[in-house]
């Protein structure tokens, strides 16, 4: 008797020790392929255009936008590393070997925590800029923050290469046959990791942020009641505190969206199931988290006129002329 299609090897010539295909080829899952590589092209065009936008532009060297920036670079390796190689394992194949498994894991588990670093300092830079704005340009000098993202991704590498350390040393530890790549965390170093990247971050942005709103409210109404007494010579430190404002506003949808996606991914941790679990809501969670990489460019398309202005002079290759750089985009 023929076995099924669905009782397919991933490695036909292991009999005994090869896992079997669980994903059937046919229209519906050639359709979801293509919908998922047609994000995973969005998320790399869309932050390589943030990326080249900051860093060509001279206007845009401010302080907030370094960490944009850098959010920026770890959208983008979402977009080029992760989602192509979580789209081709669909089929719960791995045919790369042992040392790509542990460099895979590794480089996910950096990405996402250098990504929830990124928005803690972003909170930090709307937090200092609202509330304490005549501080601001002090505190959070260029080379001050160039040195905390530097520690963000430093802080990551490190992090995660002490999590991973039994995985990165034996990637097929716990393969139950050959075609499986798992990162397995006990359940210490689990919730250990679970407070560190996740209820801790979580915790500080969302004080941050309801201090940022209140103060904002706050000068809000301050601004409404002398508006009548604001003379025209007055009206530039206005101004200045409403960008402010709108900058917290949109860096605020910015770390709400991105709160939104990363919840259902640590949905297991929070329930005390193991991280080898492979249920069809555990891979929800992993793409509601990568798609959260796509949504920030739009985000700051529909926020801030200055990429809208960039993209267009970028797409036009108005970029390429020599005094491109000192373009007015704000």
């Amino acid at each position: 008797m023929e076995a099924p299609d669905e009782a397919q090897l991933c490695f036909p010539q292991l009999l005994n020790t090869s896992c079997t295909k669980t994903q059937q080829f046919n229209a519906e899952n050639v359709f979801l392929y293509v919908v998922l590589s047609l994000v995973s092209f969005l998320t790399v065009t869309l932050n390589l255009l943030v990326i080249i936008s900051i860093s060509h532009f001279r206007q845009l060297h401010t302080t907030t936008n370094f960490f944009l920036l850098s959010l920026a670079v770890s959208d983008f390796f979402v977009g080029l590393l992760l989602m192509p190689i979580r789209i081709l394992r669909m089929e719960s194949c791995w045919v790369w070997g042992s040392f790509m498994c542990g460099l895979y894991n590794y480089t996910s588990f950096i990405i996402t925590s250098a990504s929830v670093g990124n928005m803690v300092l972003i909170s930090v830079d709307r937090y200092v800029a609202i509330c304490d704005p005549l501080s601001y340009p002090n505190k959070l000098t260029h080379k001050r923050v160039q040195i905390c993202v530097c520690l963000c991704w430093a802080c990551s590498v490190l992090y995660n290469g002490m999590i991973l350390k039994e995985h990165l040393k034996q990637p097929d530890k716990y393969n139950s046959c050959h075609g499986q790549c798992r990162a397995v965390i006990d359940f210490k170093t689990g919730t250990f990791d679970f407070i560190f990247t996740f209820f801790g971050p979580i915790t500080v942005i969302m004080a941050l942020y309801m201090r940022v709103f209140v103060v904002a409210v706050s000068q809000a109404r301050a601004m409404r009641s002398h508006v009548a007494a604001v003379s025209q010579k007055g009206s530039a430190p206005v101004s200045a505190k409403r960008s402010e404002r709108k900058a917290a506003t949109a860096l605020g949808v910015v770390v709400i969206v991105f709160l939104m996606c990363i919840c259902p991914y640590f949905s297991p941790s929070l329930a005390g199931k193991d991280t080898s679990n492979i249920s069809k809501l555990s891979v929800i969670g992993i793409w509601l988290l990568y798609a959260n990489s796509c949504v920030n460019p739009i985000i700051y398309a529909f926020f801030y006129p200055w990429f809208r202005k960039s993209v267009k002079l970028t797409v036009t290759l108005e970029i390429l002329r020599l005094d491109s750089c000192d373009a007015n985009v704000l």
